[in-house]
């Protein structure tokens, strides 16, 4: 193991935990358990955010996936989460009643510059 790697809360080596977590969400979902964590940089004078999805595989082991977001696309990533949120419920599934699911208004600037036409 290196300096920079330590073990994560789910036993597995975690490359980035040596970074200060700053403020932690835990969302537990079935056999899946949601992490939101602000974390310093390594200047410990800016953040980023990291979302992992934990999913026990087995008794003994989980699986990680982790995505970093950085300040400067947290309105992108937030804008397209809201969207493609608000496509499953209101023209996928609008008859579903979702648990838990704030109201989705209030996002009216709309950044599709990174938008992929082709990807649907």
């Amino acid at each position: 193991m290196t300096n920079e790697e330590q073990i994560g809360r789910d036993g597995q080596v975690d490359m980035y935990s040596h970074r200060d977590e700053i403020y932690s969400r835990r969302v537990p979902a079935g056999k899946r358990t949601y992490y939101f964590d602000v974390k310093t940089t390594r200047s410990g004078e800016d953040f980023f955010v990291t979302i992992t999805e934990s999913k026990r595989v087995s008794e003994t082991r989980h699986e990680k996936h982790k995505i970093f977001l950085y300040k400067e696309d947290f309105g992108k990533f937030i804008t397209a989460l809201h969207d493609v949120v608000k496509h499953v419920v209101d023209e996928r599934l609008p008859g579903y009643e979702f648990r838990n699911l704030p109201e989705l208004t209030g996002i009216k600037d709309r950044d599709n510059s990174s938008e992929d036409p082709n990807r649907r």
